[in-house]
């Protein structure tokens, strides 16, 4: 089949700033290194501010700009939405957008509130009996040394799983003169680090052992409780532009917590924006009766595998760099030892999301695993307002 004969699919996004130009890129690259089943037509991208959203939109070659998104979703040469605006507006958007007949990728966490993420769930469901797709953007899932990881669990190569440790480390609010944004408003993102970035290793580890978080333990703090207001911050929708001064920070800085996994695994977790000197630090180590894994985004291209039955006197870990193109993803891109970058990732979501569609098939991570991931939140923040008590995390229906 030659490319003018693969059959399109209108794409449009709602949102244009940090993932919208990753979402960008991933759309456009995917079908010129891939040999997708349907190929990605960039037909509008949504955005309320116009001017911002055009410049975005020539930059990567969207064809056209809404600027109200319900206009977007109406357009009958869109057949995938993909949201990517702050989490208190996905929940609208991504039903709308399934009950108007159209596939949805939603970016992460899935919605602010487990409520949010049930009703999601229910479109989403029933969306799927009429063919209608959707996915969760829990991207890190597609780096290659992390799928590989999830492959050798799975092939029995760590044994029963003892211990799984993970971080995500950031310092970009470390500097208390950092003004208030979005991302620090619980109105606009549910929660702080805990559903920014700790709800990525939460899915990361629960991809890589195949297994599911049934509790925690878990502290929240918050290190600065106000910050600067920019004159041009809004605060809520709606609300008339505030002065200069110092406005309320409404959620966590920093998550720390304890759990357990369903085949027995203790684990511990923190995901931190305070961490100075750490820009995007995900580490993942899992410990197995058979030997461990171990990954470091800072090192995005190696994945440490150590072997407990070799021989003692030789046995290690074994730095893998995953650029083999018998690695996964990795043949469409570069000759071995050419790494990849943070932004592949987003390509091979896209890639998978467009592959599940063409064969009829609901991908992974869906919705019913965002709201599974939603839950976790939910019972983190529970165990930290009651003292760090054990807190069960609802079993999946």
């Amino acid at each position: 089949m030659t490319v003018d004969d693969t059959p399109a699919l209108g794409i449009g996004m709602v949102g244009y700033a940090f993932m919208g130009a990753a979402h960008s890129q991933a759309w456009r690259n995917a079908p010129s290194f891939f040999d997708v089943p349907i190929v990605p037509r960039l037909v509008a991208l949504g955005g309320r501010n116009a001017e911002a959203a055009g410049d975005v939109a020539r930059r990567f070659g969207w064809e056209s700009v809404e600027t109200d998104w319900r206009q977007l979703v109406a357009r009958d040469d869109v057949g995938l939405v993909d949201v990517c605006t702050p989490g208190d507006t996905h929940a609208e958007i991504a039903i709308a957008a399934l009950e108007a007949g159209k596939h949805v990728l939603c970016e992460k966490p899935l919605a602010n509130t487990v409520a949010e993420a049930e009703a999601m769930v229910a479109a989403a469901e029933k969306a799927a009996e009429s063919g209608v797709r959707s996915l969760v953007g829990f991207t890190y899932r597609r780096v290659p040394a992390i799928a590989l990881a999830r492959q050798l669990v799975a092939e029995g190569r760590v044994g029963r799983i003892h211990h799984v440790r993970a971080q995500y480390l950031q310092d970009w609010i470390a500097d208390p003169d950092v003004p208030l944004s979005w991302r620090l408003q619980k109105e606009k993102a549910g929660s702080g680090a805990l559903g920014d970035i700790g709800a990525h290793i939460i899915d990361l580890t629960q991809y890589i052992t195949g297994e599911r978080i049934t509790g925690v333990s878990a502290i929240l703090e918050t290190f600065v409780r106000e910050r600067p207001v920019p004159e041009s911050f809004t605060g809520l929708a709606g609300s008339a532009p505030v002065a200069a001064k110092l406005g309320e920070v409404t959620v966590d800085d920093t998550a720390v917590f304890l759990a357990r996994f369903t085949g027995g695994a203790v684990a511990t977790y923190e995901a931190t924006r305070f961490a100075s000197g750490r820009k995007n630090a995900i580490r993942i180590e899992i410990n197995g009766s058979n030997g461990s894994l171990a990954f470091d985004f800072e090192d995005m291209n190696v994945l440490n595998v150590y072997d407990s039955t070799e021989d003692a006197r030789v046995a290690g870990f074994k730095r893998v760099l995953v650029t083999e193109p018998s690695h996964p993803y990795v043949s469409a891109w570069w000759p071995a030892g050419h790494g990849l970058g943070y932004e592949h990732a987003f390509t091979h979501q896209a890639v998978d999301l467009l592959t599940a569609i063409a064969e009829g098939r609901d991908p992974a991570p869906s919705f019913a695993d965002g709201l599974n991931i939603q839950r976790i939140l939910a019972a983190v923040e529970d165990s930290a307002a009651a003292g760090s008590a054990w807190t069960e995390v609802p079993a999946p229906a």
